[in-house]
């Protein structure tokens, strides 16, 4: 950002970055004071306007973060009052179903070796107290649980239900892609392992373009520094 000195910025990050660190600090507080630091101003109520879901944007994954937009004081003149308004959410209705792909390859079923292991993790896990362990997903599901890039290792955090006499399957990488708003002719020309990786890590489609219609809207009311 200091390099190329951006109008506008947008920082995403999970909400997390609502907490406070060992030294009591809030992690907020710290990028506020960064950004200042080298010239940028962040012009969004962080515990308020900030948190927007990927599921209240039409698309069926629970995927909360924090969206930050800040301003860059050397060109816009910022009054101590402004405050950035984020998009309001579409709340369509989601399912599953309407993303997932038909005569889906053999090679997206899990292993009985590798379904064995997450049931018998997840008994171990129950037993302790804790919820972790696979998900279980089908098509009338509303929303999926938040993919993550470690997703191809062994698709824990979203399976799909294929009935009682067929081992749960991982999503496709198309389903995936679909799961975080890619337009159906984006292509993928990467291996399904660097696939899973990159929309795992990818932001939120839908989200973004809402987060940056809002900026283009107060782009051209924004008072410019003479």
């Amino acid at each position: 950002v200091n390099y190329f000195r951006p109008k506008i910025i947008v920082f995403e990050n999970v909400e997390g970055i609502l907490s406070a660190i060992p030294t009591g600090e809030k992690i907020t507080d710290l990028i506020r004071t960064g950004f200042d630091n080298i010239g940028y101003e962040i012009v969004d109520d962080l515990k308020k306007h900030a948190l927007l879901n990927l599921a209240d944007f039409g698309v069926p994954q629970n995927r909360e973060r924090i969206y930050i937009v800040g301003l860059n004081k050397e060109y816009y003149n910022i009054s101590d009052d402004y405050e950035f308004k984020f998009p309001t959410p579409t709340y369509e209705k989601t399912r599953l179903g309407d993303i997932l792909e038909h005569d889906v390859d053999e090679k997206y079923t899990i292993s009985d070796a590798l379904w064995e292991g997450h049931q018998r993790r997840k008994k171990e896990h129950k037993k302790k107290g804790n919820g972790f362990g696979y998900s279980l997903f089908n098509e009338e599901s509303e929303y999926t649980n938040t993919i993550s890039a470690r997703y191809y290792k062994d698709g824990s955090e979203i399976l799909i239900d294929q009935g009682p006499d067929k081992n749960p399957r991982k999503l496709t990488p198309r389903e995936c892609a679909r799961l975080q708003g890619f337009p159906e002719q984006f292509i993928i020309t990467v291996s399904d392992t660097q696939a899973y990786k990159q929309f795992g890590n990818s932001v939120a489609v839908p989200v973004i373009r809402a987060v940056a219609k809002r900026i283009r809207e107060e782009m051209g009311s924004l008072p410019v520094k003479e």
